[in-house]
């Protein structure tokens, strides 16, 4: 059944709207992070929860968002999750300290994840045919704006009002969604959705969770330590019991049958590329623009600009042509050019000016926004129509996923390096001095005139280091897209009943 147009463009405004602002809160912290360090006296396992506490939250419940609203209906969880963001964004304007900002992040991944996973759903249940890719097209774009723009809108916020101000302004967004959701969007649900997967739920948030922190934690306690082994090895020991549990669920939130399928495999590990190796990195590019070259948050955020209107602007302007082109070519270029974008920026100095970076930015802008929309048209196109809940939450655990990991293990290489880097002038004091650079960059040695020069050589062979992990991973993805999405995806099976509305 076609809805009216008048309610279908309602429903993408909406959709929209929210996955601008939970995308937003992302990367918006990026720019306000040596604010917040500063406020805080936060180290950089403390800033990057402040990324990783929303994103892990967001990777873990995505799936299970997806398979409650496959059940109980998509409008209601999507209801659900305006309110619980909204709320949520106020808590953390208002945290006294880094503990309570990384908790109420946590509660906004929450929130955050039953947004993310009706997306998709609801714009597959309101779009067919042709017009679908369109509307995933916009859908694309938001996306990549909302991640590209968010260090800007952080700068405007961070230096005009307080860094505070990033939270706070969610809520009239918030206020408006829900209105939306209230008097336009119908509700949709897949009939044959009976029982929610508990068990796969609490494996699958576990070994996401033991992972992210082993990574995140490695410098600190020593990766040989008893507390990192043993949280790497239970995370990847409950990931394996996920994967048996989702085999012999009858209704899993996680059909790994997907896996058979040679083009499920190349869109879920191109996904994963594109946020672990180009998303996670924007803390660390924050920190490099602000900490070591000296700009204001604001002035930080405008040296985004060339990626983000790339990311923005090219979906929308490549939209028709995209449609008529396998989904291989759009994939594997745009990883292609993103990795070639990190490329570019490898090699800055210790005298280089943000510039140095400027190429960079415009090759893995244009790279994303080709990408994003076919990413997402990829998610949709392997599964039951039934089914859209799961597909939406699968391609975006992967992408929320990739960004905790990511940000963790780079921001674990970034400091192993800064430290090694700093031992030969900063002496027995080395590692602490270093972990500071790392999350502080020249803020950590005022008042040593003698080691500014060393901190911002080792925060940029860091940073170097870091870019050039980033363009492996990217292109690992680009590698699985031109390889894998060129076999054809298996046909969905046909709903075993009409949803209803």
């Amino acid at each position: 059944m076609v809805r009216p147009d008048s309610v279908r463009k309602w429903t993408l405004l909406a959709v929209c709207l929210t996955t601008f602002m939970l995308l937003l809160d992302i990367t918006v912290v990026v720019v306000a992070l040596p604010n917040m360090q500063e406020r805080f006296d936060a180290s950089l396992t403390g800033l990057q929860w402040v990324v990783d506490a929303y994103a892990l939250t967001l990777a873990a419940l995505i799936l299970t968002a997806g398979a409650l609203a496959d059940r109980y209906g998509r409008r209601m969880v999507f209801i659900a999750g305006v309110l619980l963001f909204t709320m949520s964004s106020l808590l953390c304007g208002l945290a006294w300290n880094i503990v309570a900002l990384d908790v109420a992040r946590a509660l906004q991944g929450i929130g955050g994840a039953a947004l993310f996973a009706t997306a998709l759903a609801l714009i597959g249940h309101e779009y067919r045919g042709p017009e679908r890719f369109g509307a995933l097209a916009v859908w694309g774009a938001t996306v990549g704006a909302a991640v590209a723009c968010g260090p800007l809108v952080g700068g405007i916020l961070t230096d005009g009002l307080g860094w505070r101000w990033i939270f706070f302004v969610n809520i009239p967004v918030g206020v408006f969604a829900l209105a939306v959701a209230l008097t336009r969007i119908t509700e949709s649900r897949d009939p044959g959705a009976r029982h929610t997967d508990v068990r796969g739920l609490v494996t699958f948030s576990a070994a996401l969770f033991l992972i992210v922190f082993g990574i995140l934690r490695g410098n600190a306690l020593g990766w040989a330590s008893t507390v990192i082994v043993l949280s790497l090895v239970c995370g990847v020991v409950l990931l394996v019991l996920f994967v048996v549990l989702e085999l012999r669920h009858e209704r899993p939130m996680f059909d790994v049958t997907l896996f058979r399928q040679r083009a499920f495999v190349g869109v879920s590990v191109a996904t994963f590329s594109i946020a672990a190796g180009m998303f996670a990195m924007f803390p660390y590019l924050s920190i490099y623009l602000q900490d070591i070259l000296g700009y204001s948050p604001l002035a930080a955020g405008v040296r985004f600009l060339p990626l983000t209107a790339f990311v923005f602007f090219v979906p929308l302007a490549t939209r028709r042509f995209a449609a008529r082109v396998p989904l291989w070519v759009m994939i594997g270029t745009g990883l292609t050019l993103v990795a070639g974008g990190l490329a570019l920026m490898d090699g800055l100095g210790v005298d280089s000016t943000w510039t140095a970076l400027l190429a960079g930015f415009v090759v893995a802008g244009v790279g994303i926004g080709i990408a994003n929309p076919a990413l997402a048209a990829g998610a949709l196109r392997v599964v039951d129509p039934a089914r859209t809940g799961m597909a939406s939450g699968i391609n975006n655990t992967f992408r929320l996923a990739g960004v905790a990991v990511g940000v963790a293990a780079l921001g674990a290489l970034l400091e192993n390096r800064v430290v090694s880097e700093f031992s030969a002038v900063a002496g027995g004091n080395a590692a602490g001095l270093g972990a500071a650079v790392s999350s502080a960059g020249v803020r950590a040695v005022a008042g040593q005139p003698s080691l500014v020069e060393p901190a911002k050589t080792a925060f940029v062979t860091g940073l170097n280091d870091v870019l050039v992990t980033g363009a492996v991973v990217l292109a690992v993805g680009a590698v699985a897209a031109f390889t894998l999405l060129r076999a054809p995806a298996s046909a969905p099976a046909p709903p075993a009943a009409a949803e209803t509305t």
